[in-house]
């Protein structure tokens, strides 16, 4: 490993980091038999983040993609000093989440009954069975807690140097005190790396895992990886009597700690609410090293983990360790090839859990690498979730003070962020702050999510059951459903894609037909060549060879990527992001139409306005695009509107609108409208390892188009053989539970998937999922609607139907059976 061996001219793989991480991909490439690997350590093996960690090992993670990830490094870890050689000191010794709160109970059975979705063995018990299992508790103040047996521990450094052993043995080359400088590129390419000595290595791909380190090297190449280090304390306590090593990992998030053995003593770590950001730029030479000592920001969990432990109050403690660890803007990690150059990969950025999940990381980024394509539904940790704007020094030094805290605090399906926000604001923010907007966050945008009455403050109280904005989201859905309510969707990417190449490109990424008359708006998928989602969105044909692109807002650089990925070689076509540029209005409701009659004098008539239709109108002394499309099931129109005329068309449509009982309504409306028409969403419905045939969308596939369509020979596979899963759409009998996602689905009394999504679907006055259902012999239109389901919240069942159909069918204003 020495760096006096003459570093090769000309590698295939070139990785920039020798961390957990960077050793694990190196592991997974040239067990793969990519033998020609090259992995670059500035310092020494583990020197920076991975040597301090605090070495904890546990399966289950908040998705079912990220669980398999930990599942794996576990499976891994367990095998790899037999395989290599090298202990790294594995103990599968389990872990244990005790609960003193009510809702904090709530969290941990909803979180057992998801691990047994996702294949991990949890249970939960009592107080005095989480005592039995760590004996110096306390345990008089707890309601009860979770065990999961098969969690474990290691010891971080020596993770990293076996699995740079296992590369060595399958023929990788790992050279230690080698800084790369920079990230060579030609072309939009990365073509190997220059290190601080000069040298240069030829590469056909460079793979940067350089934790803390990564995101400044990174700009020095053009590229944005938004990453910043977090201080993270824990202390080890001098010997105790009845301490063990073997000592089950045990957390108590009410108090923010964990804790477990370690030899004699007692290891007691800390995520506390909110960290200390430590340094943009950090020092090349910081090998094997740490902060200091911090006991006065330490003081709040120490007490917490002598009101635990209680023999910490006498122990003394011998060490104090303070490192550094790099967060990211969403508590999840950085992963995939960069839109900025190709063949450039990375992973970074691992927010504390990189011990746990580098088995897993490190495979799935080495067979992305060497398929070409993501392996698995890894879009919660894709590099291309984030944008430019979140990685300017400021944002990322506010936000990750808040990250780092994350993983203790209760995780409200509703949380938002509460640092680094009013970053993006649509033109009309001032107006809807003034009128009782209750603001989330979504890339960096700003966007209304209910509204206040007058007296009542604008801010969220979090539950797992009915939240203090229900009746106002109430209303929101109703004036939708019943007058006319008006959204602000100015959040949405919008894409402009124009050439004369532009149409034969989208047609063969996109599975619907987009060779429509000027003026079409078209509902479709771009897919994969699994038939799996990349996208949904909304594409208006504005000119012969002109198309814009309305997609998610998280979704402008993945799919700005994925577009450009997809153009071939020589063809006429440029993209161009213009979300900035305009603002979206909805105006959705029965009385839509009435409403823009008063402020137009376009013709919005059914005949000469169909659905699926846009145009320029005037709104007053504005020009808007109007789009006849709808995410609510109503009638409706979306106004695309310049960003500077955006103010006075929204104050022409409300003052027009106060006698047909216009309301100003937001996203949690959205969602709960959409689940009642049957509508899905990207992230949650959607997922590269979702089809539309499995979503229930083949009606947006244009099989016979000429030329066909990226997925469609495995689509056609797929519907030859039949489908072994389908997603479903549930409403409750019982009128009182709220859904949010992530409940199970009983069929028959058998576990069958789990919701994707959940509201209240005031409508139907009930609560609404959808989620997929599947079995091993195959599902059937016939055969869902056959079964008697049930949904577990928190441990209770509740009886539910099944729909195939929106539930909410407003054309026919009934509700479906």
């Amino acid at each position: 490993m020495s760096a006096q061996e003459q570093l090769p001219a000309a590698a295939r793989v070139v990785i920039v980091g020798g961390g957990v991480i960077g050793a694990s991909v190196a592991y997974h490439l040239a067990r793969a038999g990519w033998a020609d690997v090259l992995l670059l350590e500035q310092n020494q093996l583990a020197a920076g983040t991975s040597w301090h960690a605090a070495g904890l090992v546990g399966r289950l993670r908040t998705t079912t993609s990220m669980t398999k990830i930990n599942k794996y490094s576990a499976e891994l870890y367990a095998g790899l000093e037999a395989e290599t050689g090298h202990p790294i000191g594995w103990k599968q010794v389990g872990s244990l989440i005790v609960g003193k709160s009510e809702q904090r109970m709530t969290q941990l059975r909803r979180t057992a009954a998801m691990a047994a979705i996702m294949g991990v063995e949890a249970h939960v018990i009592g107080p005095r069975e989480a005592y039995d299992r760590w004996p110096l508790i306390r345990y008089d103040d707890l309601l009860g807690a979770v065990w999961l047996p098969n969690d474990g521990k290691l010891i971080p450094k020596e993770l990293a140097v076996a699995l740079a052993k296992g590369a060595q043995l399958r023929g990788a080359a790992v050279r230690e005190g080698v800084r790369v400088a920079d990230i060579l590129h030609e072309n939009g390419r990365a073509v190997g790396v220059r290190t601080a000595d000069g040298a240069t290595v030829r590469a056909e791909y460079v793979v940067l895992c350089g934790g803390m380190w990564s995101r400044q090297l990174a700009l020095r190449c053009g590229v944005s990886l938004p990453l910043y280090a977090v201080e993270h304390h824990y202390v080890v306590s001098n010997p105790i009597d009845g301490a063990f090593d073997e000592l089950p990992v045990g957390r108590d998030p009410d108090l923010c700690i964990y804790f477990r053995g370690e030899g004699g003593a007692v290891m007691l770590g800390a995520f506390q609410a909110r960290s200390k950001p430590w340094v943009a730029d950090v020092p090349d030479d910081f090998a094997f090293q740490l902060i200091g000592d911090d006991w006065e920001k330490f003081a709040e969990p120490l007490a917490g983990g002598q009101w635990r432990i209680p023999a910490l109050n006498t122990s003394g403690f011998a060490r104090f360790v303070n490192g550094p660890e790099s967060f990211t803007p969403d508590n999840n990690f950085l992963m995939g090839e960069t839109p900025e150059l190709r063949n450039l990969f990375v992973a970074a950025g691992f927010n504390s859990v990189g011990i746990a999940s580098a088995g897993g990381a490190g495979r799935y980024l080495a067979e992305w690498l060497i398929d070409g394509h993501m392996p698995i539904d890894l879009w919660s940790v894709d590099i291309r979730r984030f944008g430019g704007y979140a990685n300017t020094t400021a944002y990322l030094r506010e936000r990750s003070a808040e990250v780092l805290g994350l993983h203790y605090q209760m995780a409200w399906p509703n949380r938002e962020f509460e640092t680094a926000r009013n970053l993006r604001l649509s033109p009309l923010h001032d107006r809807l702050a003034a009128q009782g907007a209750c603001f989330g966050v979504k890339a960096g945008w700003e966007r209304p999510n209910w509204f206040a009455r007058p007296g009542q403050r604008p801010e969220a109280e979090y539950s797992f059951g009915r939240q203090n904005w229900f009746d106002n989201h109430a209303a929101e859905h109703r004036a939708a459903r019943e007058a006319v309510a008006v959204f602000d969707q100015s959040g949405f990417a919008k894409l402009l894609l124009q050439g004369p190449d532009a149409l034969a490109a989208l047609q063969r990424m996109c599975g619907n037909n987009l060779d429509v008359p000027l003026g079409r708006a078209v509902y479709t998928a771009m897919l994969n060549e699994r038939g799996g989602f990349e996208s949904d969105l909304t594409v208006i044909r504005v000119g012969a060879a002109e198309f814009q692109i309305i997609t998610g807002t998280a979704q402008a650089t993945h799919d700005a990527d994925w577009i450009r990925r997809g153009l071939r070689p020589g063809e006429r076509a440029e993209l161009v992001d213009v979300t900035d540029a305009t603002a979206v209005i909805g105006v959705m409701g029965p009385r839509s139409r009435e409403l823009l009659r008063r402020v137009s004098d376009a013709d919005f008539s059914n005949a000469a306005f169909p659905f699926g239709t846009s145009r320029l109108v005037a709104i007053g002394m504005a020009t808007a695009r109007a789009v006849r499309i709808t995410y609510v099931g109503e009638l409706g129109w979306e106004l695309h509107v310049p960003a500077a005329q955006a103010a006075p068309v929204y104050d022409a449509l409300m003052a027009a609108g106060r006698e047909l009982g216009v309301t100003n309504a937001g996203h949690y409306a959205i969602n709960s409208l959409r689940l009642e028409k049957g509508y899905r969403a990207w992230g949650a419905e959607l997922s590269p390892d979702d089809t539309p045939l499995e979503a229930g969308l083949g009606f947006a596939l244009a099989w016979e188009k000429p030329g066909g369509f990226a997925g469609r020979e495995a689509l056609a596979r797929q519907r030859a053989a039949g489908l072994g899963r389908m997603l479903a759409t549930f409403v409750l009998d019982d009128p009182a539970p709220v859904l949010w996602g992530a409940e199970p689905i009983e069929r028959d009394g058998a576990t069958v998937g789990y919701t994707s999504s959940g509201s209240y679907a005031h409508t139907l006055g009930a609560a609404i999922g959808m989620g997929y259902v599947a079995s091993p012999s195959g599902v059937s239109a016939e055969w869902l609607r056959t079964g008697r389901y049930a949904i577990v919240i928190a441990g209770e069942r509740y009886a539910a139907r099944v729909f195939l159909r929106p539930p909410y069918d407003p054309e026919r204003a009934r509700i479906l059976a």
